[in-house]
């Protein structure tokens, strides 16, 4: 059996500790995953370090698209400090132009700072190329460019909104990496659409596993503290997520 890890999103500490207590094998550290998920506070960030888990840093300034300016770009390399001072494994980045090619020039600076700031503290940090690369015009290419930058995985979704919805890119992709760089699957991945998913031959999958936390304050609702449809990861989601992991077999 080819060995199958569970990423989690999460934003806050209760969603560290659903994922340490679900069975994730690594989480993905993130702000407001309603829009695709952004660059967490520093205070997450230090708790995050304190996870009996690999923690990611997803570097994302700004809700929208990833052409950034200078002022963007900057931020996102302070971001990959800051995960690197705290001692997390990775980032998670990425970076399109106009036309939603990749922005080459941006990544391969900010994987330039990585990699220094990796040997500097005697532990490279992980890197993921996020789903800017799902808005590429020709995945295939941009996997190709993913491998040369020197990324170590893509989150995808095949270039669909959600990863069931492209099974057939998902095995190209998957197939077209061969042994180069690691497919992970993100988006709408749950117990329902994961046997599919897996069939395409992804060993990595990635999932935010939340649910529906409940009827809202109407006192917080009224004020706007709180969304109406708010949602947080669940530990049965994540340990549901995981034991399918588990049992699959290729």
């Amino acid at each position: 059996m080819t060995e199958r890890l569970l990423e989690v999103c999460v934003e806050d500490v209760r969603g560290i500790a659903a994922a340490v207590a679900g069975g994730a094998h690594r989480i993905e550290l993130c702000a407001a995953l309603d829009v695709g998920g952004l660059t967490p506070p520093a205070s997450l960030v230090r708790a995050a370090a304190l996870a009996p888990l690999p923690v990611h840093l997803l570097a994302r300034p700004r809700a929208g698209g990833f052409a950034y300016d200078a002022a963007e770009r900057a931020l996102v390399a302070d971001d990959i400090r800051t995960a690197a001072d705290a001692g997390l494994a990775g980032v998670v980045i990425g970076a399109s132009g106009p036309d939603g090619r990749l922005d080459t020039a941006a990544l391969a600076q900010w994987i330039t700072l990585a990699r220094e700031l990796g040997t500097a503290r005697g532990r490279p940090l992980s890197l993921t190329l996020h789903r800017a690369f799902d808005l590429a015009p020709d995945l295939p290419a941009a996997l190709d460019t993913a491998v040369e930058l020197g990324f170590d995985r893509i989150l995808t979704s095949g270039g669909a909104p959600h990863a069931a919805d492209a099974l057939a890119m998902l095995t190209r992709l998957v197939g077209h990496a061969g042994t180069r760089i690691v497919v992970l699957a993100g988006s709408g991945v749950a117990t329902t659409t994961l046997p599919a998913i897996l069939a395409t031959g992804v060993r990595e999958v990635h999932a935010s596993c939340r649910t529906s936390s409940g009827e809202q304050d109407p006192e917080l609702l009224r004020f706007g503290f709180v969304a109406a449809t708010a949602k947080a990861a669940d530990v049965k989601s994540v340990s549901a997520l995981a034991a399918l992991l588990s049992a699959w077999r290729t």
